[in-house]
């Protein structure tokens, strides 16, 4: 048997579980166009895993030559919403549906099916110049609840003066977690504020001295991506504490790969497939696929911890 057949045998397996919790479609007599393996799609991703994502399109639509995957990436609370508007059949996000978007597909006979793919880890960076790379888990809690405006105020030897705060974007997934992570019920300070992508954040911290901003660790987790490598060597990235140390003793890590997969980086957050496709069309090819053995081993390699796939953690002794 080549290797062709093999990889198609392996991909349709996989979706004989998506299959299994179909919905039914109102539309029973239409005709469809598309198999697991072949059609044209678009669909809507979390700009925060932008990179990740051209990785697994590209892939996918190397090994199925009669796949078309369009991404359309866009801040979370947009990306939700071209997939409740229909526009897209699935949609790559951080967050589950809410109980009520679940309600609407289902009054329409479209029942979603969410799958966890991977680990993500929301990061915090800091001016090239700027010497303080350590902050308390606490201290976050009240950078965004306005109690710590200065950087004296983390560190009383800096000398830097006022806080900026940056976003990507006020319906991103960064802004999201910190309302939710740290229970803000009141608008973010005046010293916070949003751009439009995770780029610009980086951008603007690179040109601000006292600058702290918010990304997806996505964006310069995989040291091979040219991009991912370019943006590291503009900032640095800040190490945070664990949430019992609010007197610094404890320990402070970044997010890195291993850091993530074992839970002890703070700010970790679980990455979600959801699929609202009525019939086992290319939407759910693509989704096997990333569940599946190659691309859970591309969300391995581009420094994420995969949901599917164990991590080897490897312990070096000095």
């Amino acid at each position: 048997m080549n290797n062709s057949k093999i990889k198609n045998l392996i991909l349709l397996s996989l979706i004989a579980t998506f299959t299994l919790f179909m919905g039914c479609s109102g539309n029973k007599n239409k005709t469809i166009n598309e198999t697991p393996t072949s059609g044209n799609i678009k669909i809507a991703v979390d700009e925060a895993y932008q990179l990740l994502f051209d990785s697994e399109t590209n892939t996918f639509e190397a090994l199925y030559k009669y796949a078309k995957i369009t991404p359309v990436y866009k801040p979370e609370g947009e990306a939700i919403d071209l997939l409740m508007n229909d526009s897209v059949r699935l949609v790559i996000s951080s967050r589950k549906l809410s109980d009520a978007q679940e309600q609407k597909l289902k009054s329409i006979n479209i029942i979603p099916k969410t799958l966890k793919i991977f680990y993500d880890a929301l990061t915090f960076i800091v001016n090239k110049d700027n010497t303080d790379t350590l902050i308390r888990y606490d201290q976050i809690k009240d950078i965004f609840s306005g109690k710590i405006s200065k950087w004296q105020q983390i560190d009383s030897k800096s000398k830097l003066g006022g806080l900026t705060v940056v976003f990507d974007n006020n319906k991103s997934c960064n802004t999201r977690f910190i309302r939710e992570k740290f229970e803000l019920k009141n608008n973010f300070p005046e010293y916070c504020f949003a751009v439009k992508s995770n780029p610009e954040v980086i951008n603007f911290v690179e040109q601000n001295k006292n600058a702290i901003g918010i990304i997806s660790v996505n964006w310069i987790s995989d040291k091979d991506d040219t991009i991912s490598h370019g943006f590291l060597q503009k900032i640095k990235v800040v190490s945070v504490g664990d949430e019992a140390n609010t007197d610094g003793s404890g320990n402070f890590r970044k997010p890195y790969q291993g850091n993530i997969a074992e839970g002890s980086y703070p700010l970790n957050r679980e990455v979600f497939l959801i699929n609202r496709e009525p019939f086992a069309g290319l939407g759910t090819g693509f989704a096997s696929f990333v569940a599946g053995d190659v691309g859970q081993r591309i969300i391995l390699k581009s420094g994420l911890v995969p949901a599917t796939m164990p991590v080897r953690l490897v312990q070096i002794k000095k």
